[in-house]
């Protein structure tokens, strides 16, 4: 037995080795470096064990590396199986029940956890998994939620949600100056909670008689519909209520000045023929173009627009450049590259598809750009996401106005 006892404890810290390694890369800051130390320490116990214990070391050693390997494999297995949930509110209306007269206009945005959390991203991957959309292998996902810690360490935690919120009140502030009546205004999050259907199911308690969700999404999208459709679940028609979507905001003109007019602060003495733009779109895989075309065509027809109202400000249309951050080209990389080429003295960086402070925004996207190789000479002007403006507020509103009268979808 006692011959055995050495083989059974270097599995057992090989298996364990592998599961806190895969810990290490993907648990919360605060936990990291507890899972780090222990793997170190499984691993080192390992080693130590081989060398104490045998003089050949090739098949325990073997044995070691072959056990970490399923303990990791193992260990991605489950965290990668994780599933979101949430759990709706009662809702205490009942079929048929009158409203009170009240439409409920539900903000609906994207959303991003103030600190670090693994889950979202789960189900963005379980998401481009079912549609079989390829992605970042399975074996290395570990990787990218190592990455993202690392962005939330950096910025200190994401502003996403926060900014949203203050643009909520800004808008509501705008209504009321616009002496509308009879609008109650809630807020939900595609990937934070409250959901849409949280906040219907609270609208629907409230007594609304209509419900309308502002979607403050640059396209029509997979975010969109999902948002739509988690709200149709609750079947508002059953209780009277008539349920519309404000149309997406990359024809709405106010929020196509946003970043000319940004720019036009910081040209200083700069002429607008010496400097250089770009304008990044999020970009999404072929697979989904094939499902969600319109995501793509208004990324494109919205920095189009942006590019012409650059032009008419004195902007050269070859200083101008439509990149993307993932999936297609060109890529940010490129589109430095070119500019710097075209020999711009200013270069201005907007993230036009991203509606507050993200990671996308204010961590990657910089990086991306800092990584093209800038010369020292060239300015760098990063204008950041719509954010509370008061143009994206003025285009929330007319959208929201133009579903009101009936100029829905």
């Amino acid at each position: 037995m006692n011959e055995f006892l050495p083989w059974l404890l270097i599995s057992l810290l090989g298996l364990g080795a592998g599961v806190f390694t895969l810990y290490y890369l993907a648990a919360p800051p605060l936990r990291m470096s507890l899972y780090l130390a222990l793997a170190l320490s499984a691993g080192f116990a390992a080693a130590a064990l081989v060398a104490q214990s045998f003089t050949e070391w090739l098949l325990p050693g073997g044995l070691a590396l072959v056990c970490f390997v399923i303990g990791y494999i193992s260990a991605v297995a489950l965290f990668l199986a994780q599933r979101e949930t949430h759990h709706l509110p009662v809702l205490t209306r009942q079929p048929g029940e009158a409203g009170q007269g009240h439409t409920a206009v539900i903000y609906f945005t994207h959303g991003e956890p103030q600190a670090y959390s693994p889950l979202p991203w789960l189900e963005t991957f379980h998401e481009l998994d079912a549609d079989r959309v390829p992605s970042v292998p399975w074996m290395f996902r570990p990787l990218f939620f190592y990455n993202l810690r690392k962005y939330y360490l950096e910025i200190g935690g994401s502003l996403h949600n926060a900014v949203h919120e203050s643009m909520l009140h800004s808008l509501q502030a705008s209504w009321l100056q616009a002496d509308h009546a009879g609008i109650r205004f809630y807020l939900a999050f595609l990937d934070n909670s409250p959901r849409p259907d949280e906040v219907a199911i609270r609208a629907l308690n409230d007594g609304a008689s209509r419900i309308i969700l502002a979607a403050v999404f640059l396209t029509d999208s997979s975010h969109t519909h999902l948002g739509y459709e988690m709200v149709q679940a609750l079947e508002p028609a059953r209780y009277g209520v008539s349920l519309a979507m404000t149309a997406p905001l990359w024809d709405a003109e106010a929020l196509q000045r946003v970043y000319v007019e940004r720019a036009r602060q910081h040209l200083g003495e700069t002429q607008p023929s010496r400097a250089g733009v770009i304008l990044v779109g999020h970009g999404q895989p072929p697979a989904w173009d094939q499902i969600y075309g319109t995501q793509t065509e208004q990324e494109i027809l919205f920095r189009q627009q942006v590019k012409q109202r650059f032009v008419l400000d004195g902007y050269l249309a070859e200083n101008i450049q439509l990149a993307w951050m993932e999936f297609k080209a060109p890529r940010i990389r490129e589109a430095v590259q070119a500019l710097i080429k075209n020999g711009v003295e200013k270069l201005f960086v907007a993230p036009a598809s991203i509606s507050a402070s993200a990671i996308h925004s204010e961590i990657e996207i910089p990086h991306l750009v800092q990584q093209a190789g800038i010369p020292d000479e060239v300015a760098v002007i990063h204008l950041g996401a719509w954010g509370n403006d008061p143009l994206v507020i003025e285009a929330i509103r007319l959208k929201i106005q133009a579903c009101l009268e009936g100029n829905d979808r």
